[in-house]
């Protein structure tokens, strides 16, 4: 399993993918940075969870989790 990547380079690729131009796909900021589409894809769908904007298992309520097994 490869290793992942620190929290604030997910947020940085994740604020620049909120803040593109109407015609910068995901797919160029994923190639600039060096990760897969679907990995943004899944970054993206994260930070909407995160700030409530869809459903979903937050960071620390999956730590929560973790923990309590």
């Amino acid at each position: 399993m490869s290793v992942p990547y620190p929290q604030e380079f997910r947020d940085d690729v994740v604020r620049v993918a909120r803040n593109r131009e109407k015609d910068v796909t995901l797919a160029q900021i994923a190639k600039d940075f060096g990760v897969h589409e679907m990995t943004l894809s899944k970054w993206m769908h994260q930070a909407k969870v995160e700030d409530g904007e869809e459903p979903g298992v937050t960071r620390s309520e999956s730590a929560e989790n973790r923990e309590l097994k």
